[in-house]
């Protein structure tokens, strides 16, 4: 009989939740900054082997919301959490023991899911320290090398329901190529500004053509304010070619073949904090009932 479910990956912000999905899974699907709050929708990896389908859910990182895209991205997380066959509760290793996951997320009630609660980094601490955690019942595991991530399957696998797969053996993902390549978009402009423009960056893809070599892809990048335009473009337009070439390299290798990037930036004043300019980007909003 075959067991399949969807697993939701939750914790706080910069714990390693997107690193997670992309082991387990084998491919990058989920972009992965320094920079916390990188995650803003969930993002789906598939990983099937044998007679065991996880639909694994990568969210964004529980935070307390300040305005509405983070109220979105809270959203987001806290219906993951409800759609859950089961729950990795992602913990940063080195900070020792978290809190239960329904004072990490401000529930007013535990999840109805089964929760494993799972330490990443676990590479970074003592042999004594790994050791007293997992006296505890945590599982310890290192998503950027992948210790402890095969025993980690074989536990979560063994808490799915029996059913037959969701979906076909062979998907890595229930989403879009264009959602994925306007996440490698913005991953790139994370990694090339500094610490306050990269919050204000959402990515649009306005044409994807396929059936021609090489694939066109428009995409814009919106800010939300006239000086964060002025820094992305850079001196003489120097920053934005840089961003476009590094992500069009990262597209190239997910879609398998040669791609043109036509990358725009366009200013969309406060768009972080209006909910038709969320909308427009894809992004959810609802009344927490749970609260």
């Amino acid at each position: 009989m075959t067991r399949a479910g969807i697993v939701t990956v939750a914790g706080k912000p910069n714990v390693g939740k997107s690193t997670l999905l992309n082991r387990i899974v084998g491919q990058k699907l989920s972009i992965v900054s320094s920079k916390p709050q990188s995650t803003r929708d969930r993002v789906v990896g598939i990983h099937t082997s044998g007679d065991i389908q996880m639909v694994i859910l990568d969210t964004p990182g529980l935070l307390s919301p300040a305005y509405e895209l983070q109220r979105a991205m809270r959203a987001t997380a806290l219906r993951a959490l409800r759609d859950a066959d089961v729950i990795l509760y992602l913990a940063d290793a080195t900070a020792g023991t978290p809190e239960p996951l329904a004072s990490a997320a401000d529930l007013s009630a535990p999840p109805k899911a089964p929760v494993i609660v799972v330490l990443n980094k676990a590479d970074l601490l003592s042999t004594n320290a790994r050791d007293s955690l997992r006296a505890e019942g945590n599982v310890l595991v290192s998503a950027r090398t992948g210790d402890g991530i095969d025993d980690l399957i074989t536990r979560c696998s063994a808490m799915l329901p029996e059913t037959p797969f969701l979906y076909p053996a062979d998907e890595i993902s229930t989403q879009h190529v264009r959602f994925f390549a306007a996440e490698l978009v913005r991953e790139t402009a994370l990694e090339q500004l500094g610490e306050e423009v990269p919050y204000s960056v959402a990515c649009e893809i306005e044409e994807f053509r396929e059936g021609r070599s090489p694939v066109y892809v428009r995409a814009v990048l919106y800010v939300e304010r006239d000086s964060q335009k002025a820094i992305l473009i850079g001196a003489k337009g120097q920053r934005i070619r840089s961003i476009g070439q590094a992500a069009r390299k990262k597209i190239e290798a997910f879609i398998g073949e040669p791609m043109y990037l036509d990358l725009w930036v366009k200013v969309l004043p406060n768009w972080r904090k209006s909910a038709s300019a969320l909308a427009r980007f894809g992004y959810q909003t609802s009344q927490e009932s749970d609260r």
